[in-house]
Order: C-alpha cells, then structure tokens, then sequence
C-alpha cells in the first residue's frame, strides 16, 4: 500500500493553529469530517476515539513525528489526514520533544491487515530523514501532497 492511497489530500493542514495535542486532533479530524471522508461516523465520536488511545500509549514517535490512529466502526475505508505545526505540539513523544508533523490515520473496524498496511507505510516513510525534514518544511498543502506523492515514487525520500 501507498502513503498516497490513503493520504485525504483535502485534509492536509501545513498551518495547524492549535498548540495542544487535543486542539491538533480535533482540527485533523474536523479536516476529514469536512472532506466527507469520515463515512457515517460523527466527527465528535471519532476525536472522542483518538484522544481516548492517546491517553493509553502516546503515538508520539519522537524526531518530530506523531501518528495518532484508531479503528472505527462508521468508516468504511482507510484514511489519513496530515498536519504541520510550525510551533510544535507536546504529545508525550518517546524523546521528550515537540512534534511538527502529525498523521491522523482512521480505519475500518472491520479491516485490520489494511489498517497494518497504511500504517506500515507511515512508518516506512517518517524513518527517512529527508521525508520528516522536507514534510516539516512545507509551507503549503500542495507541497505536502506533492511530497507524498513523490515518496510513493522516490524511496531515497
């Protein structure tokens, strides 16, 4: 599976306005709702799901990364939306540091080997230094679609 399969361009935020995991989350997932990429589950439900898991384990990865994810039952398909916080975010990540970049992934209760795949691919990408360093460094939502896109293509990314 490609990052770009599951990657909802119109819910990509490069400017996230809020400075707190939670404010991030709801933007993120308000972004898909906004898209109609949320199915028939409510976009109040699902931030409720993500911050619960979030308040479980952290999905901060460190180096500037966060990947909060969840399994739904109203979303029939694999979908990503992508943030960028010029401040930086805490997330309890692994290093202690802010996060920049964040990928909101929700899947299908109902699908888990597409969910692992999605999120193979997410992890896959955000260990490469270029990807994490050019993904922070876009300004804009076409920079950031662009972006992965050419990562789909350009493994040295």
């Amino acid at each position: 599976m490609k990052i770009s399969d599951v990657v909802c361009y119109d819910a990509i935020l490069p400017d996230l306005q809020s400075s707190t995991r939670d404010g991030v989350i709801t933007e993120l997932v308000k972004a898909l709702d906004g898209a109609g990429a949320l199915g028939t589950a409510s976009a109040d439900e699902i931030i409720k799901s993500v911050i619960k898991r979030e308040n479980e384990a952290s999905t901060g990865l460190g180096r500037g990364v966060a990947v909060p994810h969840i399994k739904h039952n109203g979303v029939k398909k694999v979908v990503a939306a992508i943030g960028r916080s010029v401040a930086g975010v805490s997330f309890a990540s692994l290093d202690k540091q802010p996060v920049y970049s964040i990928i909101l992934l929700i899947s299908p209760i109902d699908d888990p080997d597409k969910h692992l795949q999605a999120m193979e691919s997410i992890f896959r990408h955000l260990q490469r230094d270029n990807f994490r360093k050019f993904l922070r460094q876009s300004q804009s939502a076409a920079a950031i679609a662009d972006l992965v896109k050419e990562a789909d293509e350009n493994p040295s990314l």
